[in-house]
């Protein structure tokens, strides 16, 4: 059926109905939805294993980003390669993300800052997916800092960065259609809550979806803004209010949580997951995998830290995981369930009960993945045709 499931039933009415199809052998393994990363900033170059260290020594984050690493570092670093060598090094990236699991990935630009920069990373995501049977999700991200050429001219140099992002570099990536959503960073010291809304603003009448880094490392509103402007997602949320619980629930935003940067930045605190669910709120997890604060391929460890950290069941890990993480991609309807219609977006763990996942963290069960029911991670099947 083009790739997408035609029935979800008993194995033998399914063998009775589809007599002539042929059969995968998954020797008793656990099947399941496909993992949904909805927040990676997959595309970068080396990685920044020296900040782990200056954290270690008590330097928060945003110190060691006014010292000109964090994202300026990996900015600078992205600018001085090829586009060609970009695609190279997210390669393998991408293929072990598949190999725990994930079939549908969101891939942001944001380590360029430059209209060229960030034209050539989200290009470098458009050939990854003509490359790769991963499903990729493309995000705008020119405003995930403000570039240190434009900080160093104080508040002249941020509004003339502002203008850019608006009138040249997101007209830009529209008229190339290389992205399906724009992302802010909304972060005291990064973008403010006005100036996120106006850029979000001008990216949905370019004709892009909505996200938004919110309310991370300090409380500032944004996952009000969020629900507001009617975003996909606002992710992060370490630092959100219970006033922006409170949206997060009455609208129809999801919340996305990413457990393991909290974890590596070495932080007590992380998302109130569970004051999120109780007031109804959706809720997304995903994995933040980037070069500085979570540099982890491994989605079903973030499931482990769903349990042990934010007090998730294994069911609404698993939930959050896969048909909400589609959710903040906009994408419910089309993958995250094994149901008729839906995408044949499939992983095979070796497991037998679906809370093995969470439960042995760190471990590699996926055996294999399928994205519209094309083999992704390889699986060592037997195939065989029904008599």
């Amino acid at each position: 059926m083009d790739g997408r499931i035609a029935a979800v039933g008993p194995q033998d009415a399914l063998e009775l109905r589809f007599a002539d199809a042929d059969r995968i052998d998954c020797g008793g393994r656990l099947l399941m939805p496909g993992l949904v990363d909805s927040h990676t900033h997959a595309i970068f170059g080396r990685p920044r294993f020296e900040e782990q260290e200056l954290r270690a020594m008590g330097l928060p984050y945003m110190e060691i980003a006014k010292r000109g690493g964090g994202i300026h570092s990996s900015v600078r670093d992205l600018r001085a390669r090829a586009e060609d060598e970009l695609v190279a090094l997210a390669l393998p990236r991408l293929r072990r993300i598949a190999s725990y699991g994930t079939t549908t990935v969101e891939v942001k630009s944001g380590y360029g800052l430059t209209v060229v920069d960030e034209l050539k990373t989200l290009r470098v995501i458009r050939r990854l997916q003509e490359l790769l049977p991963l499903r990729l999700v493309p995000t705008w991200l020119g405003a995930h800092e403000v570039p240190q050429e434009y900080r160093a001219r104080g508040d002249q140099g941020r509004a003339d960065y502002l203008r850019l992002l608006v009138h040249e570099m997101l007209p830009a990536v529209a008229a190339e259609g290389l992205a399906r959503f724009a992302d802010v960073f909304c972060e005291p010291g990064v973008y403010t809550v006005a100036e996120s809304r106006v850029l979000l603003e001008a990216a949905r009448v370019a004709g892009l979806g909505l996200k938004l880094h919110a309310d991370e490392l300090q409380t500032s509103g944004a996952a009000e803004l969020a629900v507001a402007l009617g975003a996909a997602s606002a992710d992060h949320l370490a630092a959100v209010s219970e006033d922006g619980v409170r949206a997060l629930a009455a609208g129809g935003t999801v919340a996305t949580l990413l457990p393991g940067t909290m974890l590596f930045l070495g932080s007590a605190r992380q998302a109130p997951a569970r004051a999120l669910i109780d007031a109804g709120a959706p809720v997304a997890l995903a994995s933040d995998f980037n070069p500085g604060t979570s540099p982890t391929v491994n989605f079903p460890l973030v499931l482990t830290l769903a349990v042990s950290q934010l007090r998730l069941t294994a069911a609404e890990a698993v939930v959050a995981g896969t048909v909400n993480g589609a959710a903040a991609l906009s994408l419910a309807g089309e993958t995250g369930q094994l149901a008729p219609g839906f995408s044949a977006d499939l992983a095979l763990f070796d497991a037998e009960d679906v809370r093995e996942l969470p439960y042995w963290y760190g471990d590699r069960l996926c055996r294999g993945t399928w994205v519209g029911g094309v083999a992704c991670h390889p699986f060592e099947a037997r195939f065989t045709s029904q008599p």
